[in-house]
């Protein structure tokens, strides 16, 4: 069983940094493929990016390409990281991150594991 803890999340102004933390126990941290998608109010869940096993592949949403950046330490730290910069209201969301046994992919529904998220709120 894989357990993930997000971290990092809060109030910020538009124009923005956040750093985003995931950290995972249990299970065999550096061959996941890790994802982060977020929720807003009303609203379905959404791909934001994925990174394969050891980094060597991402994926971004369009919507955050060139302002969001996933890294993943799969050194004594067991954390995914989602830096956020340029942050636009319409980033405000929950952020969840998600593991996933058998490779990078955009989808929610072929996540395995999903932390319990962290609020991210852009004001403008």
């Amino acid at each position: 069983q894989v357990h993930l803890v997000e971290s990092g999340g809060g109030l910020v102004q538009a124009g923005g940094s956040l750093r985003l933390s995931c950290t995972a126990s249990g299970g065999t941290f550096s061959s996941y493929a890790m994802g982060w998608f977020r929720q807003a109010p009303g609203k379905e869940r959404e791909f934001v990016t994925a990174t394969n096993w050891n980094g060597d592949t991402t994926y971004y949403a369009d919507s955050v390409k060139g302002r969001f950046t996933i890294s993943k330490d799969n050194n004594a730290r067991n954390t995914v990281y989602l830096r956020m910069n340029r942050l636009k209201p319409e980033d405000t969301a929950v952020y969840y991150c998600a593991a996933r046994l058998t490779g990078i992919s955009t989808s929610s529904g072929r996540y395995d594991y999903w932390g319990q998220g962290t609020q991210v709120t852009v004001s403008s």
